[in-house]
């Protein structure tokens, strides 16, 4: 008995062993919930869903729905009560969550997976209790609330940066680090907006999203791990990084979605002939026509009239300008400003693109690890949400801007 609870605390652990150190607190809690949700549902058939007043100010998405919100806090609800009736400050409940977090990414870089994701779990129900006890006991106040908030971006920080660490070499270090980015842009956009007086709570991957997914993951990794490739020494403990890389990914999307309609809301409204969607369509069919035709071009170029590729190149990308800018002015803007301040503006663009994608795929093809073709993508995309697309419409295209342009430099100078 002795020499199996040293084994456990040095992380000494036979492939059986390390199976029951992840799945013996998984069956007591899958009994507890289990168990609760055939009870709730049972309760929801007869008396209806019993409605959380915070859960349906606070709203729901699309990974947790409203009637799960419910399930949970209605089956914590024991829990809760005894923590009330203890009498613990809400702080302190903050600082135990805070504790327990900044653990898990200690025990996660150490290798310890099950222990890792359980104290993450236990750690995001308790910052799910504490504001609820500050507010039943009505000692809400801005201090707690921003120890609560600076102590949950130093518990997820903690675990993806255990996660980092464990991960180092290998290639999972890469979505670690993108989760750790997006989780951290997440609440920042949404402060943001609240200081600039705009609301901005969207997005599928918010807090409970990133502690269910990646704490269950991580919490029952070694399962897999002991069953399936037992004799590793450095596991990848692929049910976490399969939770890894889903939160890299939706908490990005999630942050870039909130600071999109930030923006949106706090940007002067612009009076658009169709739809932003309609414009990003058209602006994009313009770009695909003008390739094929560069690429016709060229190849008429070189394969019937033997010119060499380097000016059929040049001539092609010259005619594939042209038709881009014919097609965006025409049908996607339908603007009506001079062609020669827009042409110019046109060139500036598509010459500083050209400068950002080269250097684009330079930078990625520092790491041969990465295929060029794929950061040749990645670029391309990047540059043209981030550069094309707004300078064509805001300074190439924009109407208004040129008229304006035009009326100051009419204007007379003062003597």
């Amino acid at each position: 008995m002795l020499e199996n609870l040293v084994a456990w605390l040095t992380g000494n652990l036979s492939p059986s062993a390390r199976i029951w150190t992840a799945l013996a607190p998984a069956i007591l809690a899958c009994a507890y919930f289990l168990g609760g949700l055939l009870i709730f549902c049972i309760r929801c058939a007869f008396k209806g869903v019993p409605r959380d007043e915070e859960t349906l100010k606070r709203g729901s998405t699309v990974l947790v729905g409203f009637f799960l919100r419910h399930y949970f806090f209605w089956v914590i609800q024991p829990l809760w009560a005894v923590i009330l009736r203890s009498g613990l400050p809400a702080n302190a409940l903050s600082m135990l969550s805070g504790l327990l977090g900044i653990s898990s990414g200690v025990a996660v870089a150490a290798g310890r997976f099950a222990l890792g994701g359980w104290l993450f779990l236990a750690a995001g129900i308790l910052d799910v209790m504490d504001g609820r006890i500050a507010r039943t006991r009505k000692e809400a106040n801005p201090a707690g609330a921003a120890l609560d908030s600076v102590l949950d971006r130093y518990v997820d920080s903690a675990m993806l940066m255990g996660l980092a660490w464990y991960y180092r070499d290998t290639w999972v270090l890469l979505p670690a680090l993108g989760a750790l980015l997006g989780s951290s842009l997440v609440p920042y956009v949404r402060a943001k907006g609240e200081g600039l007086g705009v609301s901005v709570r969207d997005g599928a991957m918010q807090r409970l999203e990133r502690v269910l997914f990646l704490g269950v993951g991580t919490a029952l990794s070694p399962i897999l791990e002991a069953v399936f490739w037992p004799e590793q020494k450095h596991p990848m403990h692929w049910l976490a990084v399969v939770g890894l890389v889903f939160v890299a990914v939706m908490s990005n999307l999630t942050a870039i979605s909130r600071f999109r309609n930030l923006v949106k809301a706090l940007a002067p409204k612009r009076q658009e002939a169709r739809s932003e969607k309609a414009i990003v369509g058209l602006n994009a069919a313009a770009g695909a026509i003008a390739t094929a035709v560069d690429f016709a071009l060229v190849l008429a170029l070189v394969e019937w009239m033997d010119l060499l590729p380097a000016w059929a190149t040049v001539l092609g990308a010259l005619l594939g300008a042209v038709v881009n800018y014919s097609i965006n002015r025409v049908l996607t803007f339908r603007s009506t400003a001079a062609v020669g301040r827009q042409m110019v503006r046109y060139a500036v663009v598509s010459g500083t693109s050209a400068l950002l994608n080269a250097g684009g795929v330079a930078l990625l093809t520092l790491h041969p690890q990465l295929a060029y073709t794929l950061g040749w993508w990645l670029v391309r995309g990047v540059v043209y949400f981030a550069w094309n697309l707004p300078l064509q419409r805001d300074y190439v295209f924009n109407d208004t801007a040129s008229n304006n342009d035009t009326l100051l430099e009419q204007r007379p100078h003062a003597a």
